[in-house]
Order: structure tokens, then C-alpha cells, then sequence
């Protein structure tokens, strides 16, 4: 088994470089590369979706992308403590009819301690917005480091 830095317990700096690294990693949007993030039986809930091990993650994720197109994320920490971190998030993306939509999400992690993520559990609400309205505005893959988070953006 290899490790994933940062390792539990987690620290404020730590929590939020792995936060970080979620981030990222989901904005890249490699299905097969984000499932090594998490254990071989992660446990997964997503909305009303139950999610077991990596292969089922790279299903979910490869059939979530192929629906979601465009799509925008920025995670910020929440809480943390020992091997727990909660994040709140939002992203951005469109349908294939070109409706854009606006998420907002709250989740739990749990790692093990090499520093996989063994548990996730996500509530999402979408809301549709106009093309203008977006705010997560940088070309495809992770956030650049200048671009503000959510709390600098208001929302």
C-alpha cells in the first residue's frame, strides 16, 4: 500500500493542502487517477448513489463527466480533526443542451492511515443559472493559484 501525503492526523495546513488536492485532482477529471486516492473498497455516497471500491468510482466519475460537461470545482475546508475532514464546495458545468448549472456540496471525509480516502459522503443541491452567471472562470484543469475560493467570491 502507498501513501498519500498529507497523512492523518491532520493539521489546519494539512487538511487544507489535501482539500487542495481534490480540488485539483477533480479538475482534471482523470476517472482512473482519482480512484488511487481512495482505498480498494472506499465507500462512497453521492447524492442518492452508494459507491464501492475504485472500480465502481471510475464508473461513477467517467458517466458523471460524460453528463456534466465543462465542469468547474472549488472545494474549501470546513473542519477537520484526527483523520476526518468536512469540505464545502461548488462547481459549475452544462448539460449537453448547453443548461448550465451551479452545485453546492457538503462532504465528509474519512482516511486511513497511509492517507487514502476510505469514506465519502456527499449531499448536493444543483440550481440552473445563466451562462453569465458563472463564476468559475479558468480554462480546463486545476484552479489556477491566483483565482479566488468560494469565501473571496462570496458564495
Amino acid at each position: 500500500m502507498s501513501e498519500r501525503p498529507p497523512l492523518p492526523p491532520f493539521t489546519q495546513e494539512t487538511a487544507i493542502r489535501k482539500v487542495r488536492m481534490a480540488e485539483d485532482g477533480w479538475n482534471i477529471g482523470n476517472p482512473e487517477k482519482i480512484a488511487l486516492a481512495y482505498t480498494e473498497n472506499s465507500q462512497w455516497r453521492n447524492r442518492d448513489e452508494f459507491i464501492n471500491g475504485r472500480d465502481e468510482i471510475v464508473a461513477f466519475l467517467t458517466r458523471k463527466w460524460s453528463k456534466e460537461l465543462d465542469y468547474r470545482l472549488i472545494k474549501e475546508l470546513w473542519a477537520f480533526h484526527d483523520n476526518r475532514i468536512a469540505v464545502r464546495y461548488q462547481y459549475e458545468c452544462h448539460d449537453a443542451a448547453g443548461n448550465w448549472f451551479r452545485s453546492y456540496g457538503n462532504e465528509n471525509w474519512e482516511f486511513d492511515k497511509s492517507g487514502l480516502m476510505r469514506k465519502r459522503q456527499a449531499s448536493i443541491n444543483d440550481v440552473q443559472i445563466k451562462e453569465s452567471e458563472r463564476k468559475f472562470l479558468w480554462d480546463k484543469g486545476p484552479r489556477p493559484d491566483d483565482f479566488p475560493g468560494l469565501t473571496e467570491l462570496g458564495l
